[in-house]
């Protein structure tokens, strides 16, 4: 076990474009974040460039690349690692794809992507409707897995689909019709798309959802496929023992293929009601066994796909005040250590997805002297010229000797 603690803290898709509201400042500037700034004036400030060229700015490529795993070399698709995380086993020939319950919205000339989350439907609520699918429609070749809130899971066994899908909540408010699925195979996804419209109309449960004034689960959403992944453990490739903290399948799944524990806190929603407290708790806890902490909050990304900025300021506020703050005040009673504070990529309010921009990050205690930031936020960040052109080179700096 390495005699140094190491911990990374993301805080999902935080970092924003100036808002004309807050007099031109981002959420980061705006929420009250002692904690990090501290982190940022007295370690190791500046950018990093977390997606890589010719991928998609998403949380999987994003995130395996700042565990240290090169998406060039290990990303197969977002869905495969969710499928780990949910223990649902992908043999040679398999396709997993991301599922989601979203809300679709009649409009002339077609229908509207809603919602993404189906009003960030509850959990409890979501497996009736994903159970009643699989039910209905799975079969020999095709399954049902039920995760977490909106997020779920579709499996087809022997897949030759050569499709193109469209994450939804990269299409907020878009008329659906130029992002169904398009290549070779595309009519069979649009045919279990259709099938599933007709199971949820008439669902139980989207008729008391309806009837208590929330969103209906009016449709499924197929995006992130991919087979199986090949990936040496973090032991393997670094030499450190690892446990990832998430609310998100994505996250734990990744975890698994790192070899790491997967901790989960009970009462972690991914949402603004998260129980940070207890993330904050279990890193601290986890860190008498293993060498290496990924606590992951993804509250801030979904404010930002839901163009909620109050929340998003929240979000990043409850973030330094109830997890960066108490995880730096108990590493500095455990002795050698070094933390960064992070996002995986932008969510700007004003576009309610992802970009490429780099984001901020802060090392502390500073490996070198000489690149503290005022704040943390985009603008002090780029500041201070720091930079590392990818996740992969961030994280082998931060976990030098």
């Amino acid at each position: 076990m390495s005699a140094r603690k190491y911990v990374v803290l993301l805080g999902d898709g935080m970092p924003d474009l100036p808002i004309e509201s807050l007099g031109g400042r981002t959420p980061l500037m705006a929420a009250v974040t002692p904690n990090l700034d501290r982190l940022a004036r007295e370690g190791y400030a500046g950018l990093a460039q977390t997606t890589p060229d010719g991928f998609p700015p998403g949380s999987d490529v994003t995130n395996m690349g700042i565990l240290g795993y090169d998406p060039a070399l290990y990303y197969t698709g977002r869905a495969p690692l969710e499928a780990a995380a949910m223990g649902v086993a992908l043999n040679p020939g398999d396709v997993a794809y991301r599922c989601n319950l979203v809300t679709l919205r009649p409009v002339a000339g077609g229908l509207i992507m809603d919602d993404f989350s189906a009003g960030h439907i509850e959990t409890a609520e979501a497996h009736e409707l994903v159970n009643t699918l699989q039910e209905k429609l799975g079969d020999a070749r095709l399954s049902f897995h039920p995760g977490v809130s909106y997020r779920h899971l579709m499996v087809r066994r022997g897949d030759a689909a050569k499709v193109a899908l469209t994450p939804p909540h990269d299409i907020s408010d878009q008329n659906i019709r130029t992002h169904l699925p398009k290549g070779d195979g595309a009519d069979e996804l649009l045919d279990i798309i259709n099938r599933a419209q007709m199971v949820l109309k008439t669902h139980p449960t989207n008729a008391k959802r309806k009837a208590a004034g929330k969103k209906e689960a009016n449709s499924i959403w197929l995006w992130g496929q991919g087979g199986a992944p090949t990936m040496p453990t973090l032991k393997e490739k670094r030499g450190l023992t690892g446990a990832m903290i998430s609310a998100v399948d994505l996250m734990r799944g990744i975890g698994v293929y790192a070899g790491m524990r997967v901790i989960r806190v009970p009462g972690a929603t991914g949402w603004i009601d998260t129980n940070y407290e207890g993330k904050a708790q279990a890193c601290l806890d986890a860190l008498r066994e293993v060498d290496l902490v990924y606590l992951h909050v993804e509250s801030p990304d979904e404010s930002g796909h839901a163009g909620n900025l109050e929340y998003k300021i929240k979000a990043i506020s409850d973030f330094d005040a109830k997890v960066v703050g108490p995880v730096v005040a108990g590493l500095e009673k455990m002795g050698d250590f070094r933390v960064v504070a992070l996002s995986d990529h932008p969510t700007p309010i004003a576009i309610k997805t992802h970009n490429t921009d780099p984001v901020p990050f802060a090392i502390y205690p500073a490996p070198e002297k000489g690149k503290g930031a005022a704040a943390f936020d985009e603008a002090s960040m780029a500041a201070t010229g720091a930079r590392f052109a990818s996740g992969v080179e961030l994280f082998e700096y931060f976990t030098r000797k």
